[in-house]
C-alpha cells in the first residue's frame, strides 16, 4: 500500500509518523547508563567463574582425603572407599567441578557432604543473619563518619579534628579481632551491659535482637568509620579551598551549612562512595572472624565449619556467594556516580 503523504512543508509518509512512537519505546534499552548495567553483567561471568574454579582448585590442593576427614580417624580403608564413591570424591578433579558447575548454571548449589541438607536451605538460613550484621555494622560506620567528618572539617586543627585523627589512627592500626576483645572484655565481662556470644532473631523482639548485634557490629563499623572519616573530610577541605562554585554560593548570600549540605556534600562523596562500594564486599568476609567470636551463626561461621570439614560444596556456594555480593556492589557503585553526576548518564 502506498504512504499517504500529509500537505504542507514539513510533509512525512503517515508510515513514518507511526513508527516514531514504536522507536521510542526502546530508546530506554540504549541509553549509556543501560549499556553500561549490561556490560558490568556480562564481565562478571568470567569474574565469578574464575573465582569458583580457583576455589575448588585450592579445596582439593589440601593435603588428606576428605572422605577420611568425614569419617574420622578411625575408619576403615573400606568405609573410606565406599564414602568416596558415594560422594563421587574418586572422580577426576574437572569431572566434579563440571558436575558442580552444571548445577549452578540450572540453580542447583549441591547438598553439603556432611550433613546432606541443601546448600540453599544453608544459605538461607544463614545469609540474613550475616546480612544483618554488615548493614547494621555499615549504618553505625556512616552515622559515625559522616557529622564527624562535617565537624572537623569546618574547623581544621580543632579540637574534633584532632579526635578524629586520633579515633581513626586508632581503628586503622587496631585488627577487628582485638577490637571485639576489647569491647567482650569492657561491656560484656566488666559492666556486664550486653552479651559476649550469641544472637537473638528479630522475632525474639527488637531490643533483644538489637542487643545482640551491638558489639560485633562495632568491631565492625569502628575501623571502618575511622577510614570513612578521614577520607571524607579530606575531600570536603577540597572541595571547600578549591571550587569556584563555593566562593559562588557565599557570594550569592547562603548560608556555611546550606554551602556544606545541598553544595559541597555532593561533590564530596564520590570518594566515599569509592570506598563503601569496596567494602560492602569485603564486609562479609570480614565477618567469618567476627561471627565465629561471637558464636553469631552467620554465613562465615557455616563457612570456617565447612573449611575444617573438608566440605568443598558448601565452601563453593559460600564464596559464590561473597563473589556476587563484590560484583552487584561495585554496579550500585556505578550507579550511584550516575545519580549524583548528570555528565556520568552521558
Amino acid at each position: 500500500m502506498a504512504d499517504v503523504t500529509l500537505a504542507g512543508p514539513s510533509a512525512q509518509p503517515l508510515s513514518l509518523l507511526e513508527e516514531e512512537p514504536r522507536r521510542s519505546r526502546f530508546q530506554f534499552f540504549q541509553r549509556p547508563m543501560v549499556r553500561t548495567v549490561g556490560m558490568r553483567v556480562l564481565t562478571a561471568i568470567p569474574v565469578l567463574w574464575g573465582v569458583t574454579f580457583l576455589t575448588f582448585t585450592i579445596m582439593n590442593s589440601l593435603p588428606g582425603d576428605a572422605a577420611e576427614a568425614l569419617l574420622g580417624a578411625n575408619a576403615t580403608p573400606e568405609e573410606i572407599h565406599a564414602l568416596s564413591i558415594k560422594l563421587h570424591l574418586n572422580e577426576p578433579f574437572f569431572t566434579r567441578y563440571i558436575h558442580w558447575l552444571g548445577g549452578v548454571v540450572t540453580g542447583n548449589l549441591g547438598s553439603s557432604l556432611v550433613s546432606s541438607q541443601s546448600v540453599w536451605s544453608i544459605l538461607a538460613q544463614r545469609l540474613p543473619v550475616t546480612f544483618e550484621l554488615v548493614g547494621f555494622a555499615f549504618v553505625i560506620s556512616l552515622v559515625y563518619a559522616i557529622p564527624v567528618a562535617i565537624l572537623a572539617a569546618k574547623k581544621p586543627g580543632g579540637i574534633i579534628d584532632r579526635l578524629s585523627l586520633l579515633s581513626t589512627m586508632i581503628g586503622l592500626s587496631v585488627p577487628g579481632f582485638v577490637v571485639a576483645l576489647v569491647l567482650i572484655l569492657i561491656f560484656a565481662v566488666k559492666l556486664g551491659w550486653l552479651p559476649a556470644i550469641g544472637f537473638n532473631n528479630i522475632g525474639a523482639g527488637l531490643w533483644p535482637n538489637i542487643k545482640t548485634l551491638i558489639l560485633p557490629s562495632l568491631s565492625i563499623a569502628l575501623p571502618l568509620g575511622g577510614a570513612y572519616t578521614r577520607l571524607l573530610r579530606a575531600d570536603i577541605r577540597d572541595q571547600l579551598l578549591g571550587e569556584d562554585y563555593v566562593l559562588t554560593a557565599r557570594a550569592k548570600g547562603a548560608s556555611p551549612w546550606r554551602v556544606m549540605l545541598r553544595h559541597v556534600m555532593r561533590n564530596a562523596t564520590f570518594g566515599l562512595i569509592t570506598l563503601v562500594g569496596l567494602n560492602l564486599g569485603t564486609l562479609i568476609g570480614a565477618t567469618v572472624i567476627i561471627e565465629s567470636i561471637f558464636a553469631i551463626p552467620g554465613i562465615g561461621q557455616s563457612l570456617i565449619q565447612a573449611i575444617n570439614d573438608r566440605d568443598v560444596v558448601v565452601v563453593e556456594g559460600a564464596v559464590l556467594v561473597f563473589a556476587t555480593c563484590v560484583v552487584v556492589c561495585n554496579l550500585l557503585t556505578d550507579l550511584a556516580y550516575s545519580l549524583l553526576d548528570p555528565r556520568i548518564r552521558k
